[in-house]
């Protein structure tokens, strides 16, 4: 893995001109910290389309740190991804993150010419060549609609091979889930780095149904003490903060190539865990 590590923040385009300026704000807090890049997620289907394209222009452009959109296969024609990534190129972006991406409710697999996330990293090079740094996602815990563990790793080991620069892990909370994926991948002749994606705990009842729907597994006894706290919100934060810094430490300390904080369009939860880990700024 790479010795350079990296840290980054990832954002998801807001439905109300209110909740876009909040987002603004937290971004140029987060921007003090000197992150490599910041990210921005695009909906089910394309769904948010133009409000992920202009929010990634923006951050990009005004809060003056480099944005990796999402680009998403399904529900997309070649015509329209070339488009898009001739818009993102040629507004000076330089990092994608390829993703198969979700099906909105009701569409079936009716999912555009491409279909799966190492077809979408081959069309993005055949069609820019090295201009793009190209992120896939990771799932050291498996993909919640993978068959089986060895299909998953198997399906990483395509997308990789397909031409991607690096990986995006979905969050966990086991760190020995994240050693045992990179281990395996890494037997397959796959070494670019693989950036574990880390999720501040802030609201148990949320993560929990969050997380019981995209596969991440919370370990038994952090559910049980965040139930523990019921509604008592500082105590869930306090705790939270502490799992997941001890858990980013024994990330960092095992050789891991930087870290991927969900925001969840806040600062204030990333950065308890920044400033814990004492991250270069």
């Amino acid at each position: 893995m790479s010795q350079e590590r990296r840290y980054s923040f990832e954002f998801f385009p807001t439905k109300t001109e209110a909740g876009h300026e909040k987002l603004m704000d937290v971004a140029r807090q987060l921007a003090t910290y000197n992150p490599d890049f910041f990210s921005c997620t695009y909906g089910a289907g394309g769904s948010t389309r133009d409000r992920t394209l202009n929010t990634v222009l923006q951050l990009d452009g005004e809060i003056k740190v480099p944005t990796a959109p999402h680009l998403s296969c399904v529900g997309d024609s070649k015509a329209e991804l070339r488009e898009l990534l001739n818009l993102y190129k040629n507004a000076g972006i330089k990092r994608i993150v390829a993703l198969r991406g979700d099906l909105p409710s009701g569409m079936g697999m009716a999912s555009g010419e491409l279909r799966y996330a190492n077809e979408l990293v081959e069309f993005i090079r055949t069609e820019t060549g090295d201009h793009f740094h190209i992120e896939i996602a990771a799932y050291p815990e498996m993909h919640p609609q993978a068959r089986n563990f060895e299909d998953d790793i198997a399906n990483f080991v395509r997308k990789a091979k397909a031409g991607a620069d690096s990986a995006i892990t979905q969050y966990f909370f086991n760190a020995d889930s994240y050693f045992y994926f990179v281990e395996r991948v890494q037997k397959l002749g796959v070494d670019i780095p693989v950036v574990p994606g880390i999720m501040p705990i802030t609201n148990y009842s949320k993560l929990a149904r969050f997380s019981d729907a995209c596969g991440a597994e919370i370990p038994r006894w952090v559910r049980k003490q965040l139930e523990a706290y019921g509604d008592d919100a500082d105590s869930i934060r306090a705790f939270g903060e502490q799992v997941i810094t001890e858990m980013c430490e024994r990330l960092l300390q095992g050789g891991a190539p930087g870290l991927h904080f969900y925001s969840m369009n806040l600062a204030g939860p990333s950065l308890a865990i920044w400033n814990n880990l004492k991250l270069p700024r």
